[in-house]
């Protein structure tokens, strides 16, 4: 059964909780929520069975968290701040794709965040412009009010495949009913090029793990490098998986293991 808890602009966000010990955050990336996400489900259990308090939520404007105001970064960082409080006061952050770089952010605005692990973020070019010009894109595509536009136009990037198969997939209609809540992955990533890494992430001092799968997009490896590189303590691991996706028990065992160091 799900629990909710209130964020700062009235916004009920859902969430559910595994197990008990030290309590993990799990930041869902684009097209993810609980009840459209058995992977992430069966990996919170996991995790759980390994000693952790798992928290695992729908981010506003998705499951049970659908009805929201406005879907910025800051909103969501907001959303965080009450999950953490849930949690006891501080909480591990695991970030998946562009939950990672609002994971990022949690940790850099200076949310009491204990650890990060990040999968796959997909940075774009340090100190570009063209993660701005795709938020600006997808915020015209959200206010013209086409969700399959939208969705098509957030995946512009991807591999032509993922779009074809989610178009011809029973989970299009639930895909597109999420576009809106696209905005906070897109400005998170924009974040990520507004100032060089090193300054932007200087002040996040959790213990960071970023990971990557050994057969990946390109863009992967380098991203994963750069966070190593850039905040204050961190480090790069790779891991069993394949195409920007993993198994529930190998990153179950990932995370725990780099938690309980």
């Amino acid at each position: 059964m799900s629990s909710f808890v209130t964020s700062r602009d009235g916004t009920r966000i859902a969430y559910d909780i595994e197990g008990s010990g030290p309590p993990v955050i799990l930041v869902a990336g684009a097209m993810q929520f609980r009840g459209f996400d058995p992977t992430t489900v069966e990996m919170a259990k996991l995790l759980a069975a390994r000693g952790f308090r798992v928290i695992n939520f729908d981010r506003r404007g998705r499951g049970e968290s659908a009805q929201a105001p406005s879907f910025t970064l800051a909103d969501t960082l907001e959303d965080l701040r009450a999950l953490i409080a849930v949690a006891g006061g501080s909480a591990a952050l695991f970030g998946s794709s562009s939950g990672g770089a609002i994971a990022l952010a949690a940790a850099a605005a200076g949310l009491p965040v204990s650890a990060l692990v990040l999968w796959e973020v997909p940075l774009r070019e340090e100190l570009g412009d063209d993660g701005a010009d795709f938020l600006d894109g997808l915020r015209q595509k959200i206010a013209a009010g086409d969700p399959e536009e939208t969705i098509a136009y957030f995946m512009k990037d991807m591999p032509p495949e993922w779009l074809e198969g989610a178009r011809n997939s029973p989970a299009w209609p639930v895909m597109t009913s999420m576009g809106p809540s696209l905005e906070a992955d897109s400005e998170s990533l924009a974040w990520t090029q507004s100032a060089p890494h090193i300054e932007l992430w200087a002040t996040i001092t959790a213990p960071t793990l970023a990971l990557v799968g050994r057969q990946t997009l390109p863009i992967m490896p380098p991203a994963a490098e750069s966070i190593a590189a850039s905040v204050p303590n961190a480090r790069k691991a790779t891991i069993p998986a394949a195409d920007h996706s993993w198994e529930p028990a190998g990153m179950a065992a990932a995370i725990a293991d780099f938690l309980s160091e």
